[in-house]
């Protein structure tokens, strides 16, 4: 991880709230660089302040031209915790408020049908072993199915670390991911059993890698533009390209998840309000927003789900031998 120096009026509190977090066992690295950005930007602009009043929060809150929204949101929101930390030792600091880090438009996912999910898994099955690559035939079927079967980010599973997979309780620890939040995810059983046989052959190729899911050489984790590309290798190993509606990503397999988790809920008449905090946990949102949002996606998609036997979604995880 590349050093930073602090210097401004905030660079002891800063130094603190990173040993804080890291205490807690946060990697916080991409945290350190918004930080180390916005010291700089204390020195720049305001070199004799050191409170964080409401003129730094709302020069810092200002949108750069080339700057995307998520990007914008993002280092707003590690402001937001160093400034929650502040007041936390007895300091004053401005909490810039939520309703100002607006998001970019929604985009509307798309919802894979039972049909497309058996067709991308049953090619992710049949990846052959590689040469330059040899753990990529084990990674790929166990990588889009962790990403369906618990609604996970894209990069929540590609940068998973095997030190917080627990494949004793079927429990993933989620550290510092979006919204610089960490969760626990528990696995269903089995799921964690698959995990569990995927972990034992993997290991025996990359017996020291510190990352669940090891590049082609075991030297660090897979890149967003590999997970994509293996993504449209399952589906052009299945024949199928094209779809109705928005074509789909890699983060579509978390909208699924959702969606797919709310429309089981009405259909056995439990409250979708009440049931939403727990799905909002699972997810890690930030805001409850960001789950409500799934319930406008079911009527879209009811005519679509309704054809759906749920139970012929268990074929989707191969069986896995199990020894208690």
């Amino acid at each position: 991880m590349k050093q930073h120096s602090f210097y401004s009026h905030f660079a002891d509190h800063i130094l603190h709230f990173i040993e804080y977090k890291n205490n807690l066992g946060y990697p916080y690295e991409d945290s350190i660089r918004v930080l180390w950005n916005f010291d700089t930007f204390c020195c720049e602009n305001y070199p004799e302040k050191s409170e964080l009043d409401q003129e730094i929060g709302m020069k810092w809150l200002e949108k750069k031209d080339t700057e995307a929204a998520s990007a914008h949101r993002n280092r707003i929101m590690v402001i937001r915790e160093f400034a929650r930390y502040l007041w936390s030792i007895g300091e004053t600091a401005y909490l810039i408020p939520i309703s100002m880090t607006k998001k970019s438009a929604r985009y509307v996912p798309h919802i894979f049908t039972q049909h497309e999910l058996a067709e991308f898994f049953r090619a992710a099955d049949h990846f052959e072993p590689h040469e330059k690559s040899p753990a990529r035939h084990l990674v790929v079927p166990v990588f889009y199915r962790l990403l369906y079967c618990c609604g996970l980010r894209p990069s929540e599973g590609r940068l998973l670390l095997t030190k917080n997979v627990d494949l004793e309780h079927g429990v993933l620890k989620i550290v510092e991911s979006k919204g610089h939040k960490d969760r626990l995810v528990p696995m269903a059983d089995d799921l964690t059993r698959l995990m569990r046989n995927y972990h034992e052959k993997v290991s025996t190729i990359f017996p020291d890698s510190p990352y669940f899911f090891p590049r082609y050489d075991g030297n660090g984790p897979y890149t967003k533009l590999w997970t994509e590309e293996m993504f449209w290798k399952c589906f052009e190993m299945a024949g199928m390209t094209e779809f109705e509606g928005t074509k789909p990503r890699v983060y579509d397999f978390r909208h699924t998840f959702a969606t797919n988790c709310l429309y089981r809920w009405i259909r056995e008449g439990k409250d979708a309000d009440t049931m939403l905090p727990y799905l909002s946990a699972y997810m890690g949102h930030v805001m409850p927003n960001d789950t409500a949002y799934y319930i406008h996606l079911v009527p879209n998609v009811f005519d679509q789900i309704e054809k759906i036997n749920r139970s012929s979604y268990e074929a989707l995880l191969p069986e896995v031998p199990y020894e208690d």
